[in-house]
């Protein structure tokens, strides 16, 4: 797994053909509500009272992930369940499409969760 110093140094990372894509992806997420950036495993990560959201990149493949993504599935079915937690991901390879909007949407609810249900990482909620 590869370090970065900062979002924009993870952002420079990209391949050319990710980097449109994070940068409506990250707009949107923001746009929905009010999030912190921080890179954690390689990973840039959104949090709002714990993690909420996060984005991967990898040369072939781009990851939309969400901690309690398994209660956005009625919102978004391309998400796969996987992993700890409530986690469910998007993946998407050059010239696939998730709507700016939608991604607004499942960012927007995950917000909500965590500030109803907590951190989806805390101990208590495992």
């Amino acid at each position: 797994m590869k370090a970065y110093a900062d979002p924009e140094a993870w952002f420079a990372d990209a391949a050319d053909w990710q980097k449109p894509v994070i940068s409506a992806w990250r707009a949107a997420i923001v746009s929905a509500s009010d999030f912190e950036r921080t890179i954690k495993y390689g990973n840039l990560f959104f949090l709002h009272r714990g993690p909420a959201v996060l984005i991967r990149h990898e040369p072939e493949r781009l990851l939309l992930g969400f901690f309690r993504g398994k209660r956005l599935l009625d919102m978004e079915p391309r998400l796969k369940p996987g992993g700890k937690y409530e986690l469910a991901n998007l993946v998407l390879r050059e010239g696939d499409v998730i709507e700016a909007a939608t991604v607004a949407g499942l960012a927007g609810k995950a917000a909500r969760l965590n500030e109803e249900l907590g951190d989806p990482t805390s101990r208590s909620e495992r």
